[in-house]
């Protein structure tokens, strides 16, 4: 709570109440109430890095989808990575149970997005994309399945990790060519999804998102809309396909799962396995299923 004290003080705000935010598992948010009633929320970024680049993408992504107005940015000292100061967004986290209609919404709107070009693959800063090295986004990708191994190694069973190993690599090589690049927002799930009733009122927390192929960005619809309410595959499809065409996702979905749960594990890993038990539980599952 320290640190939000801090950017209060930084920003010159008049706060009447604050409450933390649920469900931010990267960056510290906090819901402000100001002495005029209105709502703002604070967001500290774990790293600069993150700051920037979201920054970026909302200033990139203004106008065109429904995501938070920046009203204010601290750069940070040396013990707080900086803050952003966001408008509030009138709409609750969609609910884990979700109908086809707005299924078909989310789709649209996720669509919308992969619709918003890129310069070429790589990270968001300050100053726009830093362009992998010779715009491989097949070569990215594969880097980073390898820098994760070692770590997921000491980790996972012997037998599951091989087996892990060996299926990345025929799925690896099944890939077909990748879309983009686009802007992706590489943690589209309900949580980062605000809704009022049927429709979508906001897509927050662009902190992760990247210049692109639309690939990488469906396997958490697939795993926390999709397999838990049957009939919303196709509808959220359908409103994407009214935006642009859909990826061939039986080839794409097996191997982003295990891309991503290999990413997620480094991460449980980093940030404290204890206090990630049930991510990284919920990750070892799903690559066991596999």
């Amino acid at each position: 709570m320290s640190s939000v004290q801090t950017v209060i003080k930084k920003l010159k705000l008049d706060v009447l109440n604050i409450e933390d935010v649920p469900d931010s598992f990267s960056s510290e948010v906090y819901k402000l109430t100001l002495f005029n009633r209105e709502n703002v929320y604070v967001k500290i970024p774990f790293n600069k890095d993150k700051l920037f680049r979201e920054l970026k993408v909302l200033e990139i992504l203004k106008g065109v989808l429904p995501v938070p107005e920046v009203l204010d940015v601290w750069d940070g000292d040396e013990n707080i990575s900086g803050a952003m100061l966001l408008a509030e967004i009138r709409g609750v986290p969609c609910p884990k149970q979700i109908d086809e209609q707005l299924a078909f919404k989310i789709g649209m709107y996720h669509a919308m997005l992969h619709e918003v070009k890129a310069p070429g693959y790589g990270n968001y800063g300050k100053d726009g994309v830093r362009l992998l090295e010779h715009n491989d986004w097949r070569l990215h990708i594969k880097r980073n399945f390898e820098m994760w191994e070692e770590p997921c190694k000491e980790i996972l069973e012997p037998e599951l990790y091989e087996a892990c190993l060996s299926r990345f690599e025929v799925l690896f090589a099944a890939l077909p060519e990748p879309d983009g690049p686009c802007v992706v927002h590489m943690d589209f799930r309900p949580g980062n999804i605000l809704v009022n009733g049927s429709e979508v009122a906001g897509i927050i927390d662009f902190e992760s998102a990247r210049a692109g192929s639309s690939e990488v960005d469906f396997t958490k619809v697939n795993r926390y809309i999709w397999q838990v309410n049957p009939g919303t595959k196709e509808a959220y499809t359908a409103g994407y396909q009214t935006v642009r065409p859909m990826l061939d996702l039986e080839t794409v979905l097996p191997f982003f799962d295990i891309y991503d749960a290999f990413s997620a594990i480094v991460w449980c890993k980093n940030r404290g396995v204890e206090k990630n038990q049930s991510f990284l539980q919920e990750n070892i599952d799903l690559l066991s299923r596999g």
